[in-house]
Formats: structure tokens, C-alpha cells, sequence
């Protein structure tokens, strides 16, 4: 029996309805955990200056930074037990796609990162997770300028939410759907929190980051 070949424009169309349909099964995980990502804010910011007391101070002009916040909530349907009010190993994936067109990345460069927090409450909205891109990284990617705006930098991010290996919650900054599979993965520049010199600033705002 042959396997029926499939026509190049059938192809075409049958791949974004995949991409739509598993969209749809992310979104329905995300209805029925009680996950949700309410906000996606990207920003440029500066090198925090601490001062210290000890050592030669050291002279240097802060740099920018780029800034990736992500607002999410925990809400439960049932009633759960003090043990279960808490939950660990809750794991952001976070796609951010870099508006660097060139002729070696045509359609931009896509960075990935991951974050893993723990003690995550329940029954909570205003839940916070960030990740950053060093200003050496930014002019890696940007021929050797830093972005003056995020809006300049970024063409769309993307993030998901994970519980024991099962996507609950995913949204995209601005396009619908899940669009980052279409591109090739760039690991190794997106840096949680405790990776940057901003790890001792605003403890109580982000949720804990669980260390590797």
C-alpha cells in the first residue's frame, strides 16, 4: 500500500492549523489549571549602582539592560491543603524574538531562556517573573549597538508556564497563538535574575528562583 504524498500547498495550509489547533489545547490547559499569564512587560533599564565600602571602587558607565517581566496568577477551583497551597517547580519557558534582521538571521534571532521558581502561592493574580538580556548580548545581536527602546529591539516574546512537564498557561506579547516553533532556538543569553547584578534587588517583588 503507498503512502499518499501530500501536496506542497496542502502542506502550507495544514501547518498553521497545527500550530493554531495546539494553540487552542494550551489555552484550554490554561482555563482548567488555573495558570494564567495576565502581562508581558519588556524594557530597557540601566546597571544598578551599588555602593560598598572595602575595596577600590571600581570606575564604569552603566550599561542598558533588556528587561522582561511577566505578570501570572494561581488560582485553584478546589479547596486545597496547607501542603498544597504552595507549589515548587514551576517552570517559565520564555521565547524572545530579537528584531535583528540581517542576511545571517533573516527573520530575526530567537533567544530562549528558562526559569524555575519555587513556593509559588496559590490563590494569587499578581504573581512576577523577569529574565534579562546583558548589554553585551544586545550588542552581539545588534551589531554592536544597544536598542534605545524595547519596542526597537523586540519584534515579539513569548512565555508558558509548566507544572511537572505539562504546559498550563502560554501568551505571547503580541501575536496570537504559538508562533515560536517556526524559528531556530538560541540558548545560553537569556539570564534569570540571580544571573545579574540586579539578583539582591527587589527580593520581595519576584518570585523565588530555584537554584540549579
Amino acid at each position: 500500500m503507498h503512502t499518499p504524498i501530500i501536496p506542497q500547498f496542502l502542506r502550507r495550509l495544514v501547518a498553521p492549523c497545527a500550530v493554531l489547533l495546539f494553540g487552542s489545547f494550551t489555552l484550554h490547559a490554561q482555563n482548567t489549571t488555573g495558570f494564567t499569564i495576565s502581562k508581558i512587560e519588556p524594557a530597557i533599564v540601566t546597571t544598578p549602582t551599588i555602593s560598598y565600602s572595602g575595596a577600590t571602587a571600581k570606575s564604569s558607565r552603566p550599561k542598558s539592560w533588556m528587561e522582561i517581566e511577566v505578570t501570572f496568577g494561581w488560582q485553584s477551583s478546589t479547596a486545597l491543603s496547607p501542603a498544597d497551597k504552595y507549589a515548587d517547580d514551576i517552570v517559565l519557558d520564555y521565547y524572545v524574538l530579537l528584531a535583528n534582521k540581517n542576511t545571517a538571521a533573516p527573520q530575526g534571532t530567537l533567544l530562549t531562556g528558562q526559569v524555575t521558581h519555587s513556593s509559588v502561592p496559590a490563590m494569587q493574580n499578581d504573581l512576577k517573573s523577569v529574565m534579562y538580556i546583558s548589554p553585551r548580548t544586545l550588542e552581539r545581536f545588534f551589531d554592536g549597538k544597544i536598542p534605545s527602546s524595547a519596542s526597537s529591539a523586540i519584534v515579539d516574546i513569548g512565555v508558558t508556564i509548566s507544572r511537572q512537564g505539562q504546559v498550563v498557561a502560554q501568551k505571547s506579547l503580541k501575536s496570537p497563538g504559538v508562533w515560536w516553533p517556526q524559528y531556530q532556538k538560541t540558548s545560553g543569553f537569556l539570564l534569570n535574575k540571580n544571573d545579574t547584578p540586579f539578583a539582591s534587588l527587589n527580593s520581595d517583588y519576584y518570585e523565588a528562583v530555584k537554584k540549579q
